[in-house]
């Protein structure tokens, strides 16, 4: 990696606020998932902030000029000032959306959060039948509640948001998943094919679907889309390729520190989520204040721009469009985070790609063969 960060993308005009801030309250959560993009070493976060903490983030953000605010984890339904912070944020002016699992959801905190001022709430799902579900949840209760709770955001009025995360081991339900969906009159369904980032780079090779899987997947989806306008409805589908399928890279968090900040529950401020497992000393809120963190920091001036950017990067015609790509990608694929995307293929790595692709058309991977997101498994990561 470069030994200094850019230095040309400081605290000048050329970088705006952020726009979207990401509370990730918590690691710690009732589900197992395979692909849980929280690091393999959660269990060893330092004390998560506290109440007053996340009121000073939330309030150093608004400042700053933040309009969107997401709680996320982990689950943030495990933290018991989550009505306190909602409050908070609807006092400040956000736009609040709740991530959640719907593990720990009740009737009554959805009206707790509504008139403490929540503006959404997205629910996910692991699988269209109960048995799928609950085993990539590692909980024997989770669908029925997820269906209970997704019910219940409905009835208080909310847009009904749910996200399902498509790997090969549930792809071949889509046509199931979207019927679903819509017996749940759902208002948008996010059908978000598994990124391979903490828990689900760890377990790529059980959890990619072969390109003949995704085809069809897709497929199935537009004829979705036909017929359900067909028949007057309003669901929005949205389908979400995975990167190790595209032939250039996406314009990750539309640019390193350009409009996303994560703050970690022990307070790490991030340019994405995944961003800590990258080399890179980042700030924390406890010793340093929002504001000088986005535009000061050197963790957050290390990709912006482009004047980091070795070949082919420096001299391609598209690096105003995908700005090099995905540095956490680029990391846990080539070893160095300065490297293009693999994705990409002009990248001289787009080989593992490749072999990641050919792998996927061959793969026999079960469910039992997954590395599950748990404490116990977190624990013997850290330990090495």
């Amino acid at each position: 990696m470069t030994d200094n960060p850019n230095p040309t993308a400081k605290a000048s005009g050329r970088i705006g606020p952020p726009f979207w801030l990401l509370a990730e309250l918590t690691y710690r959560c009732p589900l197992q998932c395979p692909y849980c993009s929280n690091p393999l070493d959660f269990d060893n976060t330092r004390q998560e902030l506290t109440t007053d903490e996340w009121v000073r983030v939330l309030r150093q953000g608004r400042e700053m000029g933040a309009a969107q605010l997401g709680f996320s984890g982990g689950e943030p339904l495990v933290r018991q000032d989550l009505a306190e912070l909602i409050a908070e944020a609807r006092h400040l002016g956000y736009y609040s959306n709740l991530i959640t699992s719907g593990l720990g959801l009740t009737e009554a905190k959805v009206q707790s959060f509504q008139n403490a001022g929540l503006d959404h709430i997205q629910v996910s799902f692991q699988a269209s039948d109960p048995e799928l579900n609950n085993a990539v949840a590692g909980s024997r209760k989770a669908f029925e509640q997820k269906l209970a709770m997704a019910r219940a955001v409905k009835d208080a009025g909310y847009p009904m948001v749910l996200n399902f995360v498509i790997h090969r081991h549930n792809i071949h339900q889509m046509n199931d998943i979207i019927e679903l969906c819509d017996r749940l009159d759902a208002d948008y369904v996010e059908l978000a094919t598994c990124q391979y980032y903490g828990w689900a780079f760890k377990n790529r090779e059980g959890l990619m679907p072969s390109r003949e899987q995704l085809v069809k997947a897709e497929a199935e989806v537009n004829a979705c889309r036909e017929r359900l306008a067909a028949a007057g409805s309003l669901m929005k589908l949205i389908f979400v390729t995975p990167d190790y399928y595209e032939e250039r890279p996406k314009a990750c968090m539309n640019g390193w520190g350009s409009l996303f900040l994560t703050v970690a529950p022990d307070g790490t401020a991030l340019p994405c989520h995944s961003a800590r497992l990258l080399p890179i000393d980042f700030p924390n809120v406890r010793e340093s204040g929002l504001s000088s963190i986005w535009y000061d920091s050197a963790g957050f001036n290390y990709y912006r721009g482009d004047s980091w950017m070795p070949e082919p990067c420096r001299s391609c015609d598209e690096k105003g469009k995908d700005f090099g790509g995905c540095r956490c990608q680029a990391y846990l694929l080539t070893g160095n985070a300065d490297n293009a995307d693999p994705v990409c293929s002009k990248s001289p790595h787009h080989d593992r790609i490749l072999a990641a692709r050919r792998a996927a058309d061959h793969a026999t991977t079960g469910l039992e063969d997954l590395t599950y997101r748990n404490p116990e498994n977190s624990r013997l990561f850290f330990r090495g």
